[in-house]
């Protein structure tokens, strides 16, 4: 019989590795596509030819790059506002509140992750056609970010309602008992607890919406973002000015995802803080 420390043995091996393999599957295409960004040829072969920044001048050079860039930006940045606040505001009511027809609250709010992008692409083309056809306008930017708000808003929900699922009620009752008015709970209280998870709900949904492409494809009309942009370049061929365009996307994603876990902690030391001296 096998002793423990050999089976101890065989299931570390087992679980490193395994981590292992998923981060080469997760991680080395990545690094092959940041590889492929430097080369010096057109064609895109490995081991790459030579190194050479010729791809990220190119790509900068192109005349419709920073439209896509400016239009991907607004939208992501109007949708994560409205995103957050529905979300937290539909958070809230999920947990903390008991009405009329919430069962049904929750299934509309679900919906859209139960959809495919495509088909929920799809079915708001058809649905802005229609109205669009009854009210005299077309899809373009206005549609994108209507269609991102519903993609990306229950994301936002879930990710802070598990943020208000471990709320304290107390620390708002003691706000109450000392005089505090609901606006000043709300502000003192209640939302720089909440503030840890508003902030993650808000960058993954900012995210979501910088890298979507099945929902504006769907509803840009003749608009484009940086993902509607980056398809239309490879529909014609493949280039290393793409692989370029994903490093440059990569980098500011990582960024925002470092600050806002730094974000992160910092509230949350803040809040231990907080208890401690209550």
């Amino acid at each position: 019989m096998m002793s423990q420390r050999f089976k101890n043995a065989v299931v570390d091996t087992a679980l490193v590795g395994t981590v292992v393999l998923l981060l080469l599957f997760f991680y080395a295409p990545i690094m092959t596509l940041v590889a492929f960004s430097f080369t010096s040829s057109r064609v895109l072969t490995f081991p790459i030819d030579g190194f050479s920044l010729e791809w990220y001048g190119e790509l900068v050079r192109k005349p419709d790059f920073f439209p896509a860039v400016i239009n991907s930006a607004m939208v992501a940045a109007i949708s994560t506002v409205f995103a957050s606040v529905l979300g937290t505001a539909g958070a809230i009511a999920w947990i903390r509140y008991r009405f009329r027809f919430q069962n049904l609250f929750r299934v509309v709010t679900f919906a859209p992750l139960l959809f495919p992008q495509l088909l929920l692409g799809v079915v708001m083309l058809l649905w802005f056609s229609v109205l669009g056809n009854w009210l005299g306008f077309s899809t373009g930017l206005v549609t994108v970010v209507i269609g991102h708000i519903v993609y990306i808003t229950p994301f936002a929900l879930v990710i802070v309602a598990v943020q208000v699922y471990g709320f304290d009620e107390t620390l708002e009752d003691a706000a109450r008992d000392a005089g505090a008015s609901g606006w000043e709970v709300f502000r003192e209280v209640t939302f720089p607890l909440l503030w840890p998870g508003i902030l993650s709900a808000a960058t993954f949904a900012f995210l979501l919406s910088w890298g979507n492409f099945y929902v504006s494809y769907s509803l840009a009309g003749t608009a484009r973002t940086l993902p509607i942009f980056v398809y239309s370049g490879i529909a014609v061929g493949s280039s290393p000015i793409y692989p370029a365009l994903a490093t440059l996307n990569f980098i500011p994603a990582l960024l925002l995802v470092g600050f806002a876990e730094f974000m992160r902690r910092r509230a949350l030391k803040r809040q231990s803080a907080a208890q401690l001296t209550s």
